[in-house]
């Protein structure tokens, strides 16, 4: 295996951009190369005949539609981008052609140039709302029965308008509007060692002295490095510990006083065993 996804050729790219222009014309809108792939923005009023001469135009030759895929702008008046990915076998080359669009301007099918597009077709109209005029069977291929709106787009919620439940009452799945338990929330991941960078409802008073750093091992909103930082800072400052007892000696006067102890008050045997009481004539209980 020479390498991990079937590779292409990308010197053909320049070659291609010309032979496009001068076989599709007119409804060429913009032709340009990304990131080592040719995007041909065509019109949809003249997407049929460009499809045709991309496959059939010599040193074009694009014989199979590998996919068909929406992008949604909703900033933009046509808002859709249908992209549609051809690959030529006999030159080992890649396409892909942008059609724009909006929800009510349908775009001309290619099931007539290639009959795998009914499906894929079927699927963008399905996730986006896109209406591909001649298609004989435009119908939702990926949602439920009954389903409202197309889930790809932007404005689409996350949590959909309805959902199905099991209802011990009519002893049936059924289809009702969507009820949340509470707001959908947006959650942080960040590290729980690092903290949250926002206040928590009703820790106004923790956020007042946020900027400094809390003892350690103890939760704080600013990082580790500010914390090890502090921690220095205040050990420098702390005065040394000075000792309770001092020492009556501090060196030794010779060797035989080394490790040696005060001898004490009642220096008396001590029991071998520390478990035997003493008798009253000195000896241990047996």
């Amino acid at each position: 295996m020479l390498a991990p996804a079937p590779a292409y050729a990308t010197n053909l790219n320049d070659a291609t951009v010309e032979a496009a222009r001068a076989a599709i014309g007119a409804s060429l809108v913009d032709a340009q190369v990304r990131v080592g792939e040719v995007q041909l923005y065509v019109h949809r009023d003249g997407l049929v005949p460009a499809m045709i001469a991309l496959r059939d135009t010599r040193g074009l030759e694009y014989q199979q539609l590998m996919e068909i895929a929406g992008v949604d702008y909703p900033e933009r008046p046509e808002r859709f981008d249908v992209v549609y990915n051809l690959l030529s076998l006999t030159r080992n080359h890649r396409v892909q052609i942008h059609v724009a669009t909006d929800e009510d301007h349908p775009i001309p099918t290619v099931t007539d140039i290639w009959p795998v597009a009914g499906w894929l077709e079927r699927e963008v109209f399905d996730l986006y709302g896109v209406i591909f005029d001649g298609n004989r069977d435009l119908r939702r291929i990926l949602t439920d029965y009954g389903f409202r709106g197309h889930p790809l787009r932007k404005d689409f919620p996350l949590t959909g308008y309805t959902e199905l439940r099991y209802s011990e009452e009519d002893k049936r799945v059924v289809s009702q509007p969507v009820a949340l338990a509470q707001d959908f929330r947006t959650f942080d991941f960040m590290s729980p060692w690092e903290g949250a960078e926002y206040v928590l409802p009703g820790d106004e008073k923790a956020a007042a002295g946020a900027a400094l750093p809390q003892a350690k091992g103890a939760q704080t909103p600013v990082s580790a490095d500010a914390v090890q930082k502090a921690g220095a800072a205040e050990a420098a400052k702390a005065p040394p510990k000075a000792s309770s007892e001092p020492y009556a000696k501090t060196t030794a006067e010779g060797t035989g006083d080394t490790g040696k102890g005060a001898a004490e008050a009642d220096a008396t045997p001590k029991p071998a065993d520390p478990d035997v009481t003493p008798s009253k004539h000195g000896g241990q209980n047996q």
